[in-house]
């Protein structure tokens, strides 16, 4: 990399350090200016420690210095390529700089150019939804852009200013869950159903957390970007309100689709059998949300697996195997009881909404698009 690798290594290091060595890190963070870049030449030059010193001259493309040429030392080591990479001619990097005045002071390579990638997926994305989705998909870019443009606006300042997270989940949860299914359904009695339905499975699963998460001792400080957020940040912020927060937000997808499943399922079978009486219309949406319940709760606890997998691998490592020393580390509590308050949430958002769409379309001769009224 740019920085010698006892340098690179020490960064690594610092950290990774333990929650006693943190607050001196703190005291250390220097202001960051970082650059885009695209490399012009490379000369390969071995090292006598078997890697390799690559001269680089870059051409900064972004920034008040853009247009200049620098140049960069990156130090590569084939063993340590999970944090060391190799570069070659014309590809795109990050640049930056700890210093930033009329001149530009020196630069590192800090890291590989990676936003291409994401942009090309997302604009694969909204293309395939308005191919698929049509007027549908549009509405559903519309709700998803605005969940994204609240949560960055709202949920993320707030919580980064001390406010409790508890609240501003449960209000940014609410707001999420009406704006989108009113978006992407229109105001029916298919909607109210599922919006009331939705939120309730969406309490349970927070108040359920926080119970468990009393009950398990749970902190909020088992990762390491919590714990640098708690010592590298000047608000102080409450970290196991934060962890019962983001499982409330978590959850939101998977009990919202349940949700809108079960009502949409009520609509269906109304319009199909418009003499059908509530009870049975509840019936109906109760082996709909059986059904649902299957791939959604695997889908929930799948989602939470695959991301905590490295994790689980690491802890059965350290701690040879042994069940009872893992199932009680706070980190891995962490994940089972974020994975079982969702599902806990969308087992209650069906029967919720079932009775609910039985009880608003049972008696009533409701059209595709009726509002409610």
């Amino acid at each position: 990399m740019t920085l010698p690798k006892y340098i690179l290594s020490a960064i690594l290091l610092i950290g990774l350090l333990s929650t006693a060595a943190l607050p001196a890190f703190a005291y250390s963070v220097q202001k960051e200016y970082y650059y885009r870049g695209i490399i012009l030449e490379v000369e390969d030059n071995p090292s006598a420690d078997g890697g390799l010193v690559q001269q680089l001259k870059v051409k900064l493309t972004s920034g008040p210095f853009e247009g200049e040429v620098v140049d960069i030392l990156n130090y590569y080591q084939p063993e340590q390529s999970f944090y060391d990479f190799k570069v070659r001619e014309g590809m795109r990097v990050i640049l930056v700089s700890f210093e930033e005045g009329e001149t530009l002071g020196e630069v590192y390579l800090h890291d590989l150019a990676r936003d291409r990638g994401v942009f090309y997926m997302v604009g694969l994305f909204v293309l395939l939804l308005l191919a698929v989705g049509r007027m549908q998909g549009l509405k559903t870019l519309v709700s998803l852009i605005v969940t994204v443009l609240f949560v960055t606006m709202f949920l993320l300042p707030n919580l980064l200013a001390g406010h409790n997270p508890i609240i501003l989940a449960v209000i940014t949860a609410i707001v999420v869950i009406v704006f989108t299914l009113i978006v992407t359904t229109g105001l029916s009695y298919k909607t109210l159903a599922a919006i009331i339905g939705t939120i309730s499975g969406v309490l349970v699963s927070g108040v359920l957390a926080f119970w468990a998460g009393g009950v398990s001792h749970l902190t909020g400080f088992s990762t390491h970007e919590s714990q640098l957020l708690y010592f590298l940040t000047d608000q102080v912020i409450d970290l196991r309100g934060l962890l019962f927060a983001g499982i409330i937000i978590g959850s939101l997808g998977a009990i919202t689709d349940t949700g809108i499943t079960v009502a949409s399922a009520a609509a269906e079978v109304k319009l199909a059998k418009p003499g059908i009486s509530s009870r049975d219309l509840i019936a109906s949406c109760m082996n709909v949300g059986r059904d649902a319940l299957g791939t959604m709760s695997n889908t929930l606890i799948l989602a939470y697996a695959g991301a905590a997998t490295p994790m689980l691998l690491l802890m059965t490592s350290f701690h040879q195997g042994s069940w009872l020393k893992i199932i009680n580390l706070d980190l891995v509590a962490t994940e089972l009881v974020r994975g079982m308050a969702g599902s806990i949430g969308l087992v209650v958002a069906v029967p919720v909404t079932a009775v609910l769409s039985g009880y608003f379309m049972g008696k009533k001769s409701i059209g595709r698009s009726k509002p409610v009224g």
